[in-house]
């Protein structure tokens, strides 16, 4: 019989939710088989088994949060599979167990297995204390020392606002009275928001921690940031003619298809160097403009929106950003994306338009300034010299930080990418 624990999926990572068990009690589990889901912050990835056995019991029951090293589950050997009574009110898993009869090795007897989930660093906290990966990511960024702060979460938890009100209010050293009137400076709702009733033929769907966490980041990023939004108009007739006739190319050579996504993400890139201030963050009594330009890419999954990134965009050719969006799409739509290639953006790039969207008002993903979307190409009647014309024209938004930047830098910005995917690569 061996224990399997909650892995550690990263460094700043004290605890994991089950999401989903991909086994049942009493199934043939094969070494590094897909065991269960674990979800932490904005990754959920598949946890293997580290051994092969049987499923003997379930610790964790889906949708509960445990510690690094909790126990989850036990397997047991193949040959005597013990005991079948699940963790009480375990659910079973929904996945179909694979054929019987497969052989399976002995596990080790009697021990303790700790399931090392991707991109997993082997690290423990050194205060202690358990605070979010957001908090820490922002202790990081704005060197505050966590263990000064008063919580104002549940259990006097440190919340990912409290770092950024301590921020704002420029103290250097902790001071409870400065974060108090900190806190009693911050706006408020005027009345409590209704709660919700459950009506007869209603479903209620369990929210998972990926949810959790993108509710708590649009919140922050709505309650803490002045957005403001603009919008242009991109002629790109020339750059369609000129993927058009690129594509197949540009597929037998690269071994990717030839998207308006990386073409979109260059002319970022050349637009951020040109106007660096977009590519900064707000750290309270100063503004830190990043010299590395690292591009978010927006995915859709299926539960929820990840935001992987591009790393130093900028040196990258179209073919090398193109096959990184490729891989960071295709490692997020089978939850293999690790927290170290969802960390660090400067900026976000979302491709609204492949929904259908020709306009659309973004919300920031804290601590970046900015976040550009491209929407649909759309042909319109244009006027060209005087003269209408048929052509295709694409609608860029961009919602800023009011606080790191002008509607004027923004709006110079803006017209820079604009003017960039205007023309066709091969004419720059």
């Amino acid at each position: 019989m061996a224990t399997v624990t909650m892995p550690q999926l990263g460094e700043t990572v004290t605890e994991g939710t089950v999401g989903r068990w991909l086994k049942k009690v009493g199934e043939n589990v094969q070494k590094y088989e897909p065991l269960l889901e674990v979800e932490t912050d904005k990754v959920a990835s598949e946890i293997p088994s580290p051994f092969a056995g049987v499923l003997t019991k379930i610790h964790v029951e889906e949708g509960t949060t445990v510690p690094v090293g909790a126990a989850v589950c036990d397997i047991g050997d193949a040959a005597a599979p013990g005991p079948s009574t699940q963790g009480a009110g375990t659910p079973a898993a929904s996945s179909p167990s694979p054929p019987g009869g497969a052989e399976a090795a002995s596990p080790q007897p009697a021990s303790v297995h700790s399931i090392v989930g991707p991109g997993a660093e082997r690290s423990t906290p050194t205060d202690g204390i358990r605070y979010s990966p957001a908090v820490r990511k922002l202790a990081r960024e704005h060197r505050v020392d966590l263990r000064q702060l008063s919580g104002s979460g549940r259990g006097g938890r440190v919340t990912a606002r409290d770092v950024l009100i301590y921020v704002d209010s420029g103290a250097t050293r902790f001071s409870p009275a400065a974060q108090t009137a900190a806190v009693a400076t911050a706006p408020t709702p005027a009345k409590a928001v209704p709660q919700a009733t459950i009506a007869h033929g209603d479903t209620t769907i369990r929210v998972t921690q990926m949810r959790k966490t993108i509710a708590e980041h649009m919140v922050l990023s709505k309650t803490t940031v002045p957005h403001a939004w603009s919008m242009v108009e991109a002629d790109v007739t020339d750059l369609v003619k000129w993927r058009e006739a690129e594509k197949a190319g540009f597929k037998a050579r690269e071994g990717v298809n030839l998207t308006f996504l990386p073409l979109v993400v260059l002319a970022v890139c050349e637009s951020l160097r040109e106007f660096p201030m977009v590519n900064a963050t707000w750290a309270g009594d100063r503004i830190i403009v990043r010299k590395q330009i690292n591009v978010g890419i927006a995915v859709d999954i299926e539960d929820g929106l990840v935001v992987p990134v591009v790393r130093d965009a900028d040196h990258m050719s179209l073919s090398g950003v193109a096959r990184k969006i490729t891989e960071l799409v295709d490692k997020a739509r089978s939850r293999k994306l690790t927290l170290e290639e969802m960390s660090d953006g400067t900026i976000t790039v979302d491709n609204t338009g492949a929904l259908g969207s020709i306009a659309s008002y973004p919300i920031i993903n804290p601590p970046q300034a900015a976040i550009i979307t491209m929407e649909a190409i759309v042909k319109r009647p244009w006027v060209i010299h005087d003269a209408i014309a048929i052509r295709s024209i694409m609608n860029l938004c961009l919602s800023l930080d009011h606080r790191v930047l002008d509607g004027s830098i923004a709006s110079r910005f803006l017209q820079s990418v604009k003017r960039r995917l205007e023309t066709a690569p091969a004419s720059r």
